[in-house]
């Protein structure tokens, strides 16, 4: 039941539709309910009124020739007067199709003087039926016709019925009470019909109203509908699919407005594109042309260091500044050279299983001088045993060496801390550092190309700029992930996550992306 609730809850999420008509049916049952309820009342409480008017007006009548029955009779007779009596009821009886009356002439208790007569009782009448408050009342208002609603048994069914009670004054006998007990079956029949009615007539108007509003909203929701997949088209990059646009509505002008965004879109990327291609091949071409150049200089340099010991102190050390910038620049072309490689899609990665452990160790080898020469502490927790995964431990120890030097350079002189991890579907490694950090708007940029988080910050580790980018291209390389989190003045947390295996899928990594103190 629960799992059928979720996914029904689920479906009005996602149906624009089905909300509306849902909406639109709630509101229409609620209007309905209130209109039928407010006629159903009306209509029963105006046929009660009636019949009640009808049965008050027959009732002083019948009262009035009971009365002038027994008046007029002068006979003292006990036999005679109960004869009359026993008269009084089969005239005052009716049994129509429409309703039926019943009569019960009843003596008033607690008289000491008068003849006793039998009570005449309609046949099949419980005199009981009448209550004692009603005949309380009936003897304190002598003069008046008092009704009350009750319920009568008829069968084994149970109408609703109303008794009319009057004082009625027989001479010898004394004070007696007639009561008039009226069977209003039928009336409650035609009510029971009209309400019916109007339940059959709401449900057939709600159906409507639904088949209505389905249609209606089917009609308008199409063409958002029909917006949607086409902006999902364009969003996956086919940039060709457009609206419909024909009309002088609402719906045509929407079409009118997304289609001119779609082409301006599509231009600017086309543009954009064109100056991508452009810059890639721009790129490519002056990293190779500047090969030949910089190995001519780097030759010269090696044969200057070859004599080092016949210059003075100030040629050496424009000589090492020299040897310096041309290693610097040969780092900028090789990176250059890689980017050139991944924007052309020629980059293959070497798979092995290796221990993610060792190469870890390689890198960290790798960086510890210049950790040494920042004064930072480089604390590594990795598990006992190998961590084996299929991976280019080439393209990982690079990862692993631009992560570190960020960190060594942003750490200001404080710990480094490593850590390795692994589960039964993945491997990863975080680096953290508890230096400056970044801010929102530095983190969602950290990864652009020749991008800086600080540009006015000293290059003292020599970085181009493009460290990070070619750090997450190898990370895709191999399905991972590399993602971080900073905070400014706390520090930051880089994690990488790899496969065990490369045709195997992960969802979670297996050490936490939170910074842990040190």
């Amino acid at each position: 039941m629960a799992k059928v609730f979720r996914r029904l809850v689920a479906f009005f999420r996602r149906s624009l539709q089905a909300r509306w008509v849902a909406a639109t049916l709630i509101m229409s049952t609620i209007a309905l309910v209130s209109v039928g309820g407010f006629l159903s009342y009306s209509i029963s409480a105006g046929l009660f009124e009636t019949r009640q008017q009808q049965i008050m007006a027959e009732s002083a009548r019948a009262v009035v020739e009971v009365q002038n029955t027994f008046t007029a009779s002068t006979s003292t007779d006990t036999a005679t007067l109960q004869g009359l009596m026993n008269t009084v009821v089969p005239n005052l009886e009716s049994k129509t199709t429409n309703s039926s009356r019943t009569v019960a002439l009843l003596r008033s208790p607690g008289q000491s003087n008068g003849q006793y007569l039998q009570s005449p009782v309609s046949l099949g009448l419980d005199a009981g039926i009448v209550p004692e408050a009603l005949r309380e009342k009936v003897r304190t208002h002598a003069s008046k016709l008092l009704y009350q609603s009750v319920s009568i048994i008829v069968g084994t069914e149970s109408h609703p019925g109303l008794i009319v009670g009057s004082h009625i004054e027989i001479p010898v006998a004394g004070a007696y009470e007639l009561y008039l007990v009226y069977d209003l079956g039928s009336a409650q029949q035609t009510l029971d019909f009209v309400q019916s009615t109007l339940v059959f007539g709401g449900a057939i108007m709600i159906l409507l109203i639904g088949a209505v509003s389905f249609y209606v909203t089917g009609r308008i929701v199409s063409p958002v509908r029909k917006a949607a997949e086409v902006s999902a088209q364009l969003a996956a990059g086919d940039l060709e699919p457009r609206l419909k646009d024909a009309g002088d509505d609402v719906i045509a002008a929407l079409g009118k407005s997304f289609n001119t965004m779609a082409d301006s879109m599509q231009a600017k990327i086309n543009e954009l594109s064109a100056v991508s291609q452009m810059q890639q091949v721009f790129v490519s071409d002056v990293s190779h042309e500047l090969r030949t150049p910089l190995t001519t200089i780097k030759l010269s340099a090696e044969l200057l260091q070859a004599r080092r010991d016949e210059l003075d102190p100030a040629a050496v050390r424009n000589l090492d500044k020299l040897t310096g910038q041309i290693n610097r620049f040969e780092d900028l072309l090789a990176d250059l050279l890689e980017i050139s490689r991944f924007d052309a899609k020629s980059v293959v990665g070497e798979f092995e299983v290796e221990d993610l452990n060792g190469v870890v160790g390689m890198a960290l080898a790798h960086i510890q001088p210049l950790a040494d020469s920042k004064g930072s502490v480089l604390e590594v927790d990795i598990p006992n045993g190998p961590v084996e995964a299929e991976f280019d431990p080439r393209r990982v120890e690079r990862v692993l060496r631009n992560l570190l030097s960020n960190a060594i350079e942003h750490g200001e002189g404080k710990p480094i801390r490593i850590e390795v991890g692994q589960s039964p579907t993945a491997v990863a490694v975080t680096v953290t550092d508890y230096g400056v950090g970044m801010t929102p708007s530095q983190v969602s940029r950290v990864f652009d190309r020749f991008w800086r988080a600080d540009p006015a910050r000293k290059r003292t580790t020599g970085g181009t700029g493009l460290g990070l980018a070619i750090a997450l291209a190898d990370t895709t390389l191999h399905n991972g992930w590399l993602q971080l989190v900073s905070s400014p003045n706390k520090g930051t947390t880089f994690r990488l996550t790899l496969p065990r295996k490369q045709a195997v899928l992960f969802t979670q990594s297996p050490l936490p992306l939170g910074r842990r103190d040190s």
